[in-house]
């Protein structure tokens, strides 16, 4: 797989409509869940393209210390449905927390990840906190990482 990160306004316009396409097809149609995927923080995120023969099949969000959390954050990660079980969702996520800390100078990133992922976060080195919270009727637990 190939990575290229941008800022949001780095973006062209065919890779910002294949990043919403991509998280649109995961979390509103394929999660049956019916939620704003656009909340107003794309602009001031990086995003983390990983593309396989020129198709965008993995993606990530890379939101600034002080936007979701107080710490760095990492966010929307999704992989085509054609490309789980085969390591991609580990090598994006690899990826994303190597450009999280070397773009906001950190060691700690937090994620507000869905409940079924926990043991992947965790192989990760994400630690729970807290209790599990309904985040768009989908079970959520929020996970810190610090290295």
């Amino acid at each position: 797989m190939q990575f290229i990160l941008k800022a949001y306004k780095e973006l062209s316009v065919d890779e910002l409509y294949e990043a919403l396409k991509l998280r649109c097809a995961i979390f509103v149609i394929e999660q049956n869940c019916n939620y704003q995927d656009m909340d107003d923080k794309d602009q001031d995120s990086y995003h983390l393209l990983g593309y396989d023969n020129n198709k965008l099949v993995a993606y990530a969000r890379i939101l600034p210390k002080g936007l979701s959390y107080k710490e760095a954050s990492i966010g929307r990660v999704v992989v085509d449905k054609d490309f789980r079980g085969k390591n991609a969702g580990k090598e994006l996520m690899k990826r994303a927390i190597e450009d999280a800390m070397e773009l906001f100078g950190t060691n700690e990133i937090v994620i507000s990840a869905q409940c079924y992922l926990e043991k992947f976060y965790s192989d990760l080195g994400f630690k729970i906190e807290g209790e599990n919270y309904l985040e768009d009727d989908i079970p959520h637990i929020k996970m810190r990482l610090m290295s």
